[in-house]
């Protein structure tokens, strides 16, 4: 669309100084002082809807933090594209480990220095403007509606809520989002599955109180080894997780299917080097990109107990905790894996102990087919944006709230993302290319324009 490029090239700077607006809001959802920030941020996200052209946008109270809702319909009778987008961000600490200030942004070599300036606020500023742009010049195919949150980086607790009250609203054929990666601008990929997640944590202990490691060790049962044991026996040598029926209801795809997802290049070496390690560890029987993408997985995500100060300190301790993610592939529900590792966990724990668990949160895991008009939508536009089809991609992430819409609002999710690995999400220096911002722009109202058409050919 010659007048999408034209307009983003006369609009770029006031673009990029709206979407400077909203990164300067220190949106942390994790953090109860920055709750005033979260009402902000979805004030300034209402207003920009307004502004480029919604027939209504609201923001909506709920237990957690508002939810922003806007809507333009054209015609009753086309297809209704849902837009799913989050303004709160990750904690930008520590912020010593930024080379300018997290909320400040930045451009520099071409990218976005800030927090937020990916994940989410960057990807979902490209579909503000797309729909400012589509109703700017007349171009906008179908309905659109919009439903912003801000709580995805703590759990989405609060939309599953919304959705369930507000379906009739929200009804829609398709469900838009760009919150994911692709592999570069020279080999753009689609997001076509992600792995569920279910989230635990352990606590092992023992005696009442610390005591004295010489007088009481080899005697007492130390916590700190107990649980160091209990999660040694949590997989095996080849990978696999060990926690009976773990894998009871896991599909393998079609040897077709993991063919056509062997397209996507992979270098070992520049992987390895890229998170400064010296080898890899792969489930058997399975490659690198297949451990992250269509098998599932276990990892301690943090472990602590005793005195961990200056200096030493001989105490047996007397509790020791961990926290535990599995992540997940279609068929695994996140609740019974949390009750399947619970059960097991306990059943391993040494006599002397005693192990309390808790299911924290978790989401089940979601792929979408590469047949429908939806992902072929998708298909053709980051085709006659990059210049050549997209690889689909099962991203080893995890995004629980999309298989939730699923089940609530009964449509598929599309994950049209336009971001880079090397974006720095949820960590220091977190970035986005300035070139990515603008393909996406451009590649919305392409996605809208060719989902029309396939549902509605002429």
């Amino acid at each position: 669309m010659e007048s999408i490029k034209n307009y983003i090239e006369s609009n770029r700077e006031r673009f990029l100084e709206e979407l400077f607006g909203l990164i300067r809001i220190p949106s942390v959802s994790a953090n109860e002082a920055n709750k005033p920030d979260m009402v902000r941020a979805a004030e300034y996200i209402r207003d920009l809807l307004k502004g480029n052209g919604a027939d209504r946008a609201e923001v909506y109270t709920t237990p957690g933090n508002p939810i922003v809702y806007g809507e333009k319909i054209i015609d009753p009778s086309l297809p209704t594209i849902l837009v799913y987008g989050h303004y709160d961000v990750m904690p930008a600490e520590p912020m010593e480990k930024w080379t300018s200030p997290a909320f400040e942004p930045e451009i520099r070599d071409g990218k976005i220095w800030a927090r937020g300036a990916d994940d989410d606020k960057g990807q979902l500023f490209m579909h503000l403007k797309a729909f400012e742009m589509m109703n700017a010049t007349g171009t906008l195919p179908c309905n659109v509606k919009f439903m912003i949150e801000g709580e995805e980086e703590a759990g989405s607790t609060s939309i599953a809520g919304f959705c369930s009250e507000y379906r009739e609203m929200l009804r829609s054929d398709v469900i838009l989002v760009s919150d994911t990666t692709m592999i570069s601008s020279e080999i753009p990929s689609v997001t076509s599955g992600l792995r569920g997640l279910s989230y635990i944590q352990i606590e092992v202990s023992g005696p009442d109180r610390d005591l004295h490691s010489g007088i009481y060790g080899g005697a007492v049962v130390n916590p700190c080894n107990a649980i160091c044991d209990i999660i040694s026996r949590l997989k095996d040598s080849d990978g696999r997780v060990t926690i009976p029926g773990f894998y009871d209801t896991v599909s393998v795809p079609t040897d077709a299917e993991r063919a056509k997802m062997a397209e996507r290049p992979f270098d070992p070496e520049a992987y390895k080097k890229s998170v400064g390690v010296e080898a890899l560890a792969s489930e058997k029987g399975f490659a690198t990109l297949e451990s992250v993408g269509i098998r599932p997985s276990l990892d301690v995500n943090g472990i602590w107990g005793g005195y961990t100060g200056e200096g030493a300190k001989t105490i047996l301790p007397s509790r020791a905790s961990a926290k535990i993610s599995m992540r997940l592939v279609p068929y695994q529900k996140a609740e019974d894996i949390a009750r399947l590792a619970i059960d097991y966990i306990r059943s391993i724990a040494p006599a002397g102990v005693k192990v309390t668990a808790e299911y924290l949160h978790g989401g089940e895991a979601y792929v979408s087919p590469l047949d429908t008009p939806e992902y072929l939508a998708a298909e053709m536009a980051y085709e006659e944006i990059f210049g050549k089809k997209p690889i689909p991609v099962r991203s080893g992430g995890s995004i629980p709230i999309i298989s939730t819409f699923e089940k609530i609002l009964g449509v598929k999710s599309i994950l049209m993302g336009f971001g880079l690995e090397s974006d720095a999400i949820h960590s220091p220096n977190e970035n986005y290319p300035l070139e990515n911002l603008f393909a996406g722009m451009r590649a919305i109202p392409l996605y809208f324009r060719y989902y029309t058409q396939l549902r509605r050919p002429v």
